[in-house]
């Protein structure tokens, strides 16, 4: 029988351009982790119904919550930055035997917004360069 859990222990955190491991996850409400794989066409002439291959894995994270100023100079810092940076994500929290993954991303996108009417919002966007890691937080 599968157990689920709560999306509130959900855990980020994100390597800065001085290679501090910063924990984001009180300003966060929001995280999406695709994993998408690419399938080229390989269908030949003469054939009656398309194929294709399987090839690389592609990831990417969204997040979206608060707009923290300390955690903006973090995000800002690293924003475009050349080498990927460090991360984990646990979706379940990081709790020892909770899932968790990692690998290392390019912080793309940094968003704000502002309304009259709600909290000063933030949203971010990484693309993952290279493979990632499934384990458990220990």
């Amino acid at each position: 029988m599968p157990t689920f859990s709560h999306g509130r222990n959900a855990v980020f955190t994100i390597e800065d351009s001085g290679d501090v491991v910063r924990d984001i996850s009180d300003a966060l409400k929001d995280i999406s982790f695709p994993a998408t794989v690419d399938t080229p066409e390989a269908t030949a002439f003469k054939s009656t119904a398309k194929t294709y291959v399987v090839g690389l894995v592609d990831y990417r994270i969204s997040a979206s919550g608060f707009f923290d100023q300390t955690y903006a100079g973090y995000l800002y810092g690293i924003l475009g930055f050349a080498t990927p940076r460090a991360f984990e994500y646990g979706p379940e929290g990081d709790t020892t035997g909770e899932p968790k993954y990692t690998g290392t991303a390019i912080l793309t996108s940094f968003q704000t917004s502002a309304s009259v009417t709600d909290v000063v919002a933030a949203s971010l966007e990484f693309q993952i360069s290279g493979a990632v890691t499934e384990g458990t937080w220990v």
